[in-house]
This record gives C-alpha cells, structure tokens and sequence, in this order.
C-alpha cells in the first residue's frame, strides 16, 4: 500500500510500531537509492519483529500528538481531524483526486463518487482505523 505507508511513515517515522513488519512495501514508495539501502536493512529488522511482538504497545505512537505537533508547526488552520486532504496536505503529501481515489483503492473504500464528502469522510476514518491497526494509539473519536 504505497499511499497508506507514506501516511504512516510520515506519522511513525523510521522507528514505529510494527515498522519493520511494515516495511516490504516502503522500498517502493522511496527513491530508487534508499530503497536499496531500506531492503538491506529488512533482514535484520524482520527477527527483531517477531521476536518481540509483545513491544509493539510499548512503541505505540500517539498520532494525535503528532499531528498536532505538525499542525502547530505547519502555522496555517489545519482540520486533519476531519479532512482526508488536510490530512494528506499537513503530512506534504499529494492530495488530489487521483492521489485519494489511489488510496481509496488501497485501502477498499468505495462510498459515494469519487472525490465526495462521503468519499472523503470514510477515507479519512479508514486511514485513522489503519493507523491503529498498525499500532498507532488512534482516539477513538478520529475512527468512529
């Protein structure tokens, strides 16, 4: 899932939870020269994961917190709570049409037409529910 993962790195950073569990897809997403170095990087990273799937709630990341620590620092209003393209804006990601409806297929969302309220409004709780999923402390609120 290239979009999601972006969306998750630019959240969790290289060290998130389950972040090497995660990782088979990054190389994709990254540049051609860093992704070499991330694939050289998987095989050590890999027994680490499941040795220790118990550390996974200690490592979680509290996306909130990271948000708004972006949002703060982005110095512009920012509704990342509600809008899938502020959301996607705030991490610096492409936000437009094809870009959402690329990680509407991604993550299986397929709600009102392309680009609608209702589109937007159920990418934006899935991406909160995948964040949690993939070990990312979620208020429950951003994923009702």
């Amino acid at each position: 899932m290239g979009i999601f993962d972006s969306i998750k790195h630019a959240i969790f950073g290289d060290h998130g939870p389950l972040g090497s569990f995660n990782h088979e897809a990054a190389p994709s997403a990254s540049a051609p020269q860093p992704a070499s170095d991330q694939r050289s990087a998987i095989p050590m990273a890999q027994p680490a994961a499941s040795a220790g799937p118990a550390a996974v709630p200690q490592a979680a990341v509290d996306v909130e917190a990271v948000l708004t620590q972006k949002a703060a620092a982005y110095g512009k209003p920012n509704n990342w709570r509600t809008s899938i393209v502020d959301l996607m804006t705030l991490l610096g990601m492409d936000s437009s049409l094809a870009a959402r409806k690329a990680l509407a297929n991604e993550l299986g969302i397929h709600v009102g037409a392309d680009g609608s309220a209702e589109e937007n409004i159920a990418l934006h709780k899935a991406v909160m529910q995948q964040l949690a999923v993939n070990g990312g402390k979620v208020p429950a609120e951003l994923t009702a």
